[in-house]
């Protein structure tokens, strides 16, 4: 009897060494842990912001083995579960990672892991965007805006609905680019073409807009048509590589993440081809501070392929085709509120994401949208949004005035 009691305590001692262990290792983040035996305890004083319950002792195993991999397997399965707000939750654990990276730099060895990444080909680009984007647009109808659009809102007003801040985003970027009505606009990776029908309905451009996406490219086929737009919106099922139109304007929202690093030169070079001498472009992504892998719960999860980029790697774009970067302006707090409401959304409809799928997908979906916010609230992503021009045109104005009627 004494041999088993003692056996006991050495197995919860060890159990509670291997979590604080881990919780140091994320930064000492301000939450309880709970074990399957009811054992609660914390590292970091205050109160905790909620509790992360660990259902059985493997979970402590998986989290050593890949904290990332570990917390996102784990939570999707149900061997995890948050009490408390999960959004604080995901806050108060990122902002505990990413204090502890700060303080480890990124040297040249991690960065050449970086940049020796797999090259996105053309087939594998085509099934990473499968794997995401054709889950079903009835899937992403249940919690987006009623356009579809599945980028970072622009809330002007921060009483702004994500719908109302979703149509200042487009129009944000259409007064950036200056666009004026007969204007033909290259669009690469056009979502559910919320921009592409925008740009042609309230600018009076010609847009001709590349996807790999079936299911997004059949959606906005159908709602131009519905629209009256097919003559100004040609939407094309196709890679961004095979875009050989010239063009006034050439304009990407959210697809860079998906090129790769290692494509980032071969874009440049497609935009040099395209843009008109006199043309005007903008870039739209989430971005980071500093260079650093994706996260590889993410990656295997969420976007495979994928690559969130550092302004200085944004530099292959423009830097080798000598492109002039005019503006640049960051809306990561906008990033933060969209995503927040996007996650208020989809936790009104999680029942009906486990009908169409099931629960381990509901629950993997609610992690990358809370972790998203979180991501982007405490400064871990940022959101870049970058406008260039060749560098001889002469035609572009003196002032920013433009991107901001009404403020003078």
């Amino acid at each position: 009897m004494r041999v088993g009691i003692r056996r006991e305590l050495e197995a919860r001692s060890f159990d509670q060494t291997l979590v604080r262990w881990i919780l140091r290792f994320a930064g000492n983040p301000n939450i309880s842990v709970r074990l399957w035996n009811g054992d609660e305890f914390q590292i970091a004083d205050g109160n905790p912001v909620a509790c992360m319950e660990i259902h059985d002792r493997g979970v402590l195993f998986e989290l050593m083995r890949s904290p990332s991999i570990g917390f996102g397997e784990c939570y999707s399965q149900g061997r995890i579960e948050i009490d408390g707000n999960f959004r604080a939750f995901m806050v108060e654990l990122t902002a505990g990672v990413t204090k502890r990276r700060r303080r480890s730099h990124y040297g040249p060895k991690l960065r050449s892991l970086i940049h020796a990444a797999r090259v996105n080909s053309l087939a594998l680009s085509r099934h990473n965007v499968h794997h995401h984007y054709d889950l079903g647009n009835d899937f992403y109808k249940l919690w987006l805006d009623d356009r579809m659009v599945y980028t970072c809102a622009y809330f002007e007003d921060s009483e702004k609905t994500l719908e109302e801040a979703q149509v200042s985003k487009l129009d944000h970027v259409c007064r950036k680019l200056q666009l004026q009505p007969g204007q033909k606009v290259v669009e690469a990776g056009c979502g559910w073409g919320a921009l592409a029908m925008h740009m042609a309905e309230h600018y009076g451009v010609d847009v001709i807009a590349y996807n790999n996406s079936h299911e997004q490219v059949r959606y906005a086929r159908e709602r131009a048509a519905a629209a009256g737009l097919e003559r100004q919106v040609t939407f094309v099922e196709d890679d961004y590589r095979t875009i050989s139109e010239r063009c006034d304007v050439f304009v990407s929202v959210g697809m860079l993440e998906h090129v790769g690093l290692a494509n980032y030169r071969t874009l440049g070079a497609l935009i040099d081809r395209c843009l008109a001498p006199d043309g005007i472009g903008l870039i739209h992504s989430i971005g980071r501070s500093h260079p650093a892998p994706p996260d590889k719960w993410i990656l295997k999860r969420i976007f495979p392929g994928g690559h969130v980029p550092s302004l200085g790697e944004m530099a292959a774009i423009f830097e080798p085709y000598q492109f002039t970067v005019l503006d640049i302006e960051n809306l990561r707090p906008h990033y933060a509120k969209t995503c927040a409401a996007w996650l208020e959304n989809y936790d009104r409809v999680a029942d009906r994401v486990v009908d169409m799928y099931d629960e381990t997908f509901a629950r993997m979906w609610r992690l990358y949208l809370a972790g998203s916010s979180a991501a982007f609230e405490t400064g871990t992503m940022q959101l870049y949004q970058v406008v260039f021009a060749p560098q001889d045109n002469n035609s572009l104005p003196m002032t920013r005035a433009h991107q901001y009627p009404g403020s003078h």
